[in-house]
């Protein structure tokens, strides 16, 4: 029986916050300044003085952390093949 050696999902996920990203994320909301509230500040401000290019590309920072990306999706027929157009068809091709 073999033993040790790397185990299929073991360990920490890629991506995940450790102990220390955690305290720091945590400070920073609850001393009520985050990245993302700084960016939007700063947006609102550039808006009101009509600076819009300045404003623009504020809210593309931004806009990631707010609106998610829609993820692409392929459209497949039965069997992974083409999808097939019936127009004017009958119930039973339907």
């Amino acid at each position: 029986m073999a033993r040790g050696g790397k185990r299929e999902g073991a360990g920490r996920k890629p991506g995940s916050a450790n102990r220390k990203t955690r305290e720091i994320a945590e400070k920073a909301i609850n001393d009520g300044l985050t990245p993302l509230e700084v960016m939007l500040t700063a947006m609102r401000k550039h808006a009101e003085a009509e600076m819009w290019d300045e404003a623009a590309s504020v809210a593309k920072d931004a806009a990631p952390y707010i609106h998610p990306r829609l993820a692409a999706v392929e459209h497949k027929g039965p069997d992974d093949g083409p999808i097939r157009i019936i127009i004017n068809g009958t119930d039973a091709q339907l």
